[in-house]
């Protein structure tokens, strides 16, 4: 384990020690709010019978929308804490989910080309360099299936309402691929009041869109769709300075959903 895992591993323990957002299983959930968790934009079609790799997605809650809408899923995260919590959320519904305790960076242990469906949440700035990552999802996708993932929007990575100087919200990192960026979490990640633990902040590195989609289309993926709202609440009219009123100024991050066509030959 290299010193980015490392700290990543010991920021999440510490975030599920929190009872932080991301670490809270989704216990009530029906077959409509499933769906709507992981495929609003009816992308998908039926999930009955298909495999499905959540990645760097523990925590209990898309595998469990996956599994209740009849996937085969397999977890594969760096926190035992938040596998824990995908463990917790299968013997809520009685579905199975398998966990496999890994970083994203490798995916040796996960048979070859065995998934029809790859999600992965915002974890790709967690690592200095999301190829990498690319590289080993093209090893375990079925040729013709679906990778979706969250990234940060290279263009305002680290601006949260922190950054509000009574104008706007500054910029104040230059636009270089794989330059660490941190900043502190936002108030709505967990609750300081009832945390008596420092957690450390996110260590991100920013990904410029040059690359990513360069290096994506080297793998032979085909974008097809592309959302830079995301769960987000923008409101031009809230008090500057929250988190309603940044994101309508500087939306955080992107959502892309990708298929895998190794043989066309469009191939930069």
């Amino acid at each position: 384990m290299d010193d980015v895992a490392d700290y990543n591993r010991k920021r999440w323990q510490a975030l599920a020690n929190a009872d932080a957002l991301f670490t809270r299983p989704y216990l009530n959930l029906t077959l409509e709010t499933a769906r709507q968790c992981i495929d609003p934009n009816g992308l998908w079609g039926d999930m009955e019978g298909k495999t499905v790799l959540c990645l760097a997605a523990g925590g209990g809650q898309q595998s469990a929308a996956f599994a209740l809408l009849g996937a085969n899923v397999t977890v594969s995260d760096l926190s035992p804490e938040q596998l824990e919590n995908d463990r917790m959320a299968a013997a809520h519904y009685r579905v199975n989910i398998e966990t496999v305790q890994g970083d994203m960076r490798d995916l040796s242990a996960l048979p070859q080309h065995a998934f029809d469906i790859v999600y992965q949440p915002y974890a790709l700035n967690f690592v200095p360099d999301a190829s990498v990552v690319f590289a080993e999802v093209a090893k375990v996708i079925k040729p013709g299936g679906i990778y979706q993932f969250a990234i940060a929007n290279p263009f305002t990575q680290g601006v949260s309402e922190a950054a509000w100087n009574g104008r706007g919200y500054e910029i104040t990192t230059p636009y270089v691929d794989g330059a660490l960026i941190e900043y502190p979490d936002s108030d709505w990640v967990y609750d300081r009041e009832r945390t008596p633990e420092t957690i450390a902040p996110p260590r991100e590195y920013r990904q410029t869109l040059g690359k990513v989609l360069n290096s994506l289309i080297a793998l032979g993926f085909v974008l097809r769709h592309l959302s830079d709202s995301g769960d987000m609440y923008p409101d031009p009219n809230a008090e500057p300075g929250t988190w309603d009123h940044c994101v309508a100024f500087a939306p955080p991050w992107l959502k892309l959903t990708l298929k895998y066509m190794p043989d066309l030959p469009i191939r930069a």
